[in-house]
């Protein structure tokens, strides 16, 4: 056998140092990332924006290659856990099923949901229906990754197994186990949404921006994930490269809340509608405003001698939630030993639960709902609780 053949069975037709293979390992699964978060996440799924065909079935391609994922499975399991959030019928709650289960089996609960008729039937519509995604990428899904394998061995040699290794290993430990696991449990939120949802870090750059979990169940069709000024969303980057160069077309994004230069007396119709709009930042905002108020009842009541209360950021979790009946039984009946102890605090959870009221009750037409934020606004002004009252007066600029 010619030298020149071994050495290609030895190293393959591109052989790499190690650090070649971890840059190729990265680059590859990157794509892979910018795939999951592009297309069937930001277009397929939620319509936040329109691709081009060609870069359309590029991304589909490539997760055939990369990922064995079919396009109706992956788009259906995630419109229902939107639907089913924290539920025991959300495919992955680590709110239900427990983190170590998301978080180390993420990949098996997918597929166990992916068997489900009834969630693909129900959710999975307006997905690619076409000959070759009914006769490659639905029908042999798993032969697209086998081709994978092949590819990296012959071009990096024995080395491109690890390569594939990588690869075959990217999707379920940061999409199926970092971002559904970690992100329904650690990290911080702008806003505070019904769900457990959390963004993990402000840059949102290893997982292609699903970093910011919180943002997106915020705001489920906007294609851009990123809030605060401080977050940067890569994802969102490639989709306006591709938008200037007539590749994509966003068509949602999330709206700005925004405040009038002047105080309104009372609130109008642009207030109700910002209020709506905006809801889970109005309660995030709120939840802010009388975090001190809370911390302080808490300090005054262990000076008075009370015992096994919760810590102040415990309490705020528990002042924010829309249902109580979401809270386990323990933290139900504390809470409510809670509430008779403090008037204050008892004020501050049940003007909470009024302001959800105000964009929950959709039978109920503007003018009625207007009414029902005036009046809050003015018993939240006459509560005696400055940080409520201040917040008030905030909210009545909200436009």
């Amino acid at each position: 056998m010619p030298l020149d053949l071994l050495d290609v069975l030895a190293h393959g037709f591109m052989p790499l140092p190690w650090w070649g293979v971890v840059i190729v390992a990265l680059v590859l699964t990157h794509v892979t990332i910018a795939s999951v978060t592009i297309y069937l996440h930001r277009h397929q799924a939620h319509r936040g924006l329109d691709l081009h065909p060609v870069v359309s079935h590029f991304f589909r391609f490539w997760l055939w290659l990369t990922t064995g994922m079919v396009t109706k499975d992956w788009v259906a399991i995630h419109r229902k856990h939107h639907a089913k959030c924290e539920t025991e019928e959300d495919p992955h709650s680590p709110q239900t099923r427990g983190i170590r289960k998301v978080f180390w089996q993420g990949a098996e609960l997918y597929r166990d949901e992916a068997k489900n008729q009834e969630t693909l039937q129900k959710y999975g519509h307006g997905t690619p229906n076409d000959w070759i995604e009914r006769n490659i990428y639905t029908r042999f899904s798993w032969e697209g990754v086998g081709l994978m394998l092949m590819i990296n061995v012959i071009l990096f040699g024995p080395l491109g197994l690890t390569i594939w290794a990588v690869q075959m290993a990217w999707i379920p430990v940061t999409a199926a186990g970092i971002i559904n696991g970690i992100g329904h449990y650690w990290g911080y939120r702008n806003f505070a949404c019904a769900d457990a949802s959390r963004n993990i870090v402000p840059w949102g750059i290893l997982i292609g921006g699903e970093e910011l979990h919180n943002n997106h169940h915020a705001y489920g069709t906007s294609a851009k994930l990123s809030s605060r000024w401080y977050e940067f969303d890569i994802g969102w980057m490639y989709i306006r490269m591709l938008e200037l160069v007539g590749l994509a077309k966003v068509r949602k994004v999330a709206p700005k809340l925004k405040r009038a230069s002047a105080v309104k007396h009372v609130p109008d119709l642009a207030t109700l509608q910002a209020v709506i709009t905006h809801r889970y930042s109005v309660a995030s905002h709120y939840a802010k405003a009388v975090r001190d108020a809370c911390a302080l009842e808490i300090r005054q009541l262990r000076e008075r001698g009370a015992e096994h209360l919760p810590s102040t950021s415990r309490l705020k979790r528990w002042l924010a939630v829309d249902d109580a009946t979401v809270l386990a039984e323990p933290e139900r009946a504390t809470l409510a030993q809670l509430l008779e102890r403090s008037h204050a605090l008892k004020t501050i959870y049940a003007m909470r639960q009024e302001l959800n009221a105000v964009w929950e009750r959709s039978t109920e037409s503007s003018e009625q709902l207007l009414l029902r934020l005036q009046d809050w606004c003015r018993r939240a002004e006459a509560s005696g609780i400055p940080p409520l009252a201040r917040f008030a007066v905030d909210l009545k600029r909200f436009a």
